[in-house]
């Protein structure tokens, strides 16, 4: 007598199309993880940019102390040409010359700005940027206004 044996069929394809879409889901978690670091990098570069920045601006105000209280007032959204370093400048020049130099500075930074103003023991030097790219333009440093941008501020005793 003939005995027919039943063999299970397919099994092995559908195992494998769950292997390849565990697979698939692990790819695509790693894949928005390399996205978020990247976006964490350039957030991390343009904020080291930042501090460089503003630690270049209060050297310059500290070597012209003579200017200091005119330093205030800086903002790197209007127009400053002067150039010290192919000619002799006074320190009004120097100051001048310093505003074109960190203007030129901050644009290397989305949305870059940076404005000087004073506070009661001297100067406040703050630096800001677009951190998240959406085209923000406030010049506050509300981290809860989307419309503000990202700053940094340094204090600047005379």
């Amino acid at each position: 007598m003939l005995t027919q044996t039943r063999t299970q069929r397919g099994v092995t394809l559908v195992e494998a199309m769950i292997a390849l879409l565990v697979i698939s889901i692990g790819l695509l978690g790693i894949a928005s993880l390399q996205i978020t670091a990247m976006n964490q990098n350039t957030s991390s570069l343009n904020h080291s940019q930042a501090v460089w920045i503003t630690y270049n601006m209060s050297d310059r105000i500290r070597a012209n102390i003579s200017e200091f209280d005119n330093y205030d007032g800086i903002d790197t959204n209007n127009s400053y040409s002067q150039d010290c370093m192919a000619a002799t400048c006074s320190n009004a020049q120097m100051r001048v010359s310093d505003a074109a130099d960190w203007a030129n500075m901050i644009a290397s930074l989305p949305g870059g700005r940076g404005i000087i103003t004073s506070n009661v023991d001297g100067l406040l030097v703050t630096v800001m940027w677009d951190d998240n790219g959406s085209g923000a333009t406030g010049t506050g440093c509300d981290p809860t206004n989307s419309a503000d941008l990202v700053c940094y501020t340094m204090a600047v005793a005379q």
